[in-house]
């Protein structure tokens, strides 16, 4: 056998039993590739689970709230990934009747497809020629022929994509679909970044990084850099009746349309009291014009961390009471709230840009079961038993 039909022959001994490969919809197949982006099998399944039970088809998907499904893709991450799949459904009925294109062009034109994922629900779904090239592929395929190409470089991914098509191009169309998912499962299983198990692959004795004992210096691996913190001060503001007060970040950029607590650093810097003008809308569209008074407790903030993959969050969390009433105006108008908005400047979150105006609500328990929230807030709702 050349090292081709070996590999083949390892996956079909070797292959994990995941649902997404116990069906030939190309739906449910588009919808776990999407999930899989960035993260881990084990962490998809359950969610692949809820969401297709959810949505089980384009046009369910496409006829759903953004807030449902952000709110099924809650603790996924790369929340992006969820619109965009949306966007895409949605084209999907409109264009296509609701049927997923077995065409390769139709496909990549939709939102969020790409060519790894094109080139997955292609010869997955439908058996046709098409590379899917991963960085799973790409470190396969860099150990294998001693390639020295930096990881996430246009030559490797050229190189990868190439290699892959020659082998495609001589395949029968029973094996296309098992060829793609081999490779990954190689990557995933056998040629891992770090402690590689090559006393099991499949194609060690043809492997020009274990013959010259680079295994671990291949991919070639760009310099990492640290990680940008951001400190943010958060309001955890419940009012007489129990309620939260929630916001929503803007509707692009990062986490973009969640809900979280507000973060008012510039007022927590100089004041623990200060007057509050609000119009709130409810879910229901009621409203109410009043005036009140929030008193902040700073005595001992609660710190939480999270890490993104290109910044890190260290957020201090202040419970603080709201209170109804005529009061005096504070010293120093921090915040300015308008109809159904809260005024804030979106620096402090990390992101460039102008002061910006946000949704925001006061939350019963019911509302926050629902609201899609980042796992920070989440998080933070946890251990004040607001969830």
């Amino acid at each position: 056998m050349n090292w081709a039909q070996q590999l083949l022959h390892w996956y079909d001994a070797n292959k994990r039993d995941l649902p997404w490969r116990r069906t030939k919809d190309p739906y449910a197949i588009w919808v776990s590739e999407v999930m899989l982006q960035q993260t881990r099998v084990e962490t998809v399944i359950p969610y692949y689970h809820t969401f297709l039970g959810r949505f089980p088809d384009p046009a369910a998907l496409a006829a759903a709230s953004e807030e449902v499904v952000l709110k099924g893709w809650e603790g996924l991450g790369y929340y992006s990934r969820a619109r965009h799949l949306q966007a895409a459904a949605r084209q999907i009925v409109e264009r296509y009747g609701g049927q997923i294109p077995a065409d390769p062009d139709r496909f990549r034109s939709l939102p969020g497809v790409g060519p790894y994922t094109c080139g997955a629900v292609m010869s997955i779904a439908f058996a046709l020629p098409e590379p899917a090239v991963d960085g799973n592929v790409c470190r396969v395929f860099s150990r294998f022929f001693g390639w020295s190409d930096p990881v996430g470089s246009p030559s490797l991914l050229r190189q990868a994509r190439q290699a892959s098509q020659a082998q495609l191009d001589r395949l029968p169309r029973e094996r296309i679909a098992d060829w793609t998912q081999a490779l990954m499962e190689l990557g995933a299983l056998v040629c891992l970044p770090r402690s590689a198990r090559c006393e099991d692959c499949p194609l060690a004795a043809d492997c020009v990084a274990l013959q010259d004992g680079t295994v671990e210096a291949l991919p070639v691996r760009k310099a990492r850099k640290e990680n940008p913190v951001i400190r943010r001060d958060a309001l955890l503001l419940t009012d007489d009746q129990g309620r939260l007060l929630l916001h929503q970040r803007p509707e692009e950029g990062l986490l973009a349309g969640m809900w979280e607590l507000p973060s008012l650093e510039e007022m927590l810097a100089q004041q623990e009291t200060f007057s509050l003008g609000e119009t709130w809308s409810s879910p229901e569209g009621t409203r109410a014009l009043q005036k009140g008074q929030i008193v902040i407790d700073r005595s001992e903030p609660r710190q939480f961390r999270h890490v993104f993959t290109h910044l890190t969050w260290i957020v201090d969390v202040y419970p603080a009471r709201w209170s109804a009433g005529d009061v005096t105006t504070a010293r120093q108008a921090v915040t300015e709230m308008t109809e159904g908005a809260i005024r804030e400047n979106t620096t402090p979150y990390g992101e460039k840009g102008k002061t910006a105006l946000r949704p925001c609500m006061w939350s019963t328990s019911e509302d926050r079961s629902r609201l899609p929230m980042n796992r920070l807030t989440r998080n933070i709702l946890k251990h004040y038993g607001m969830i």
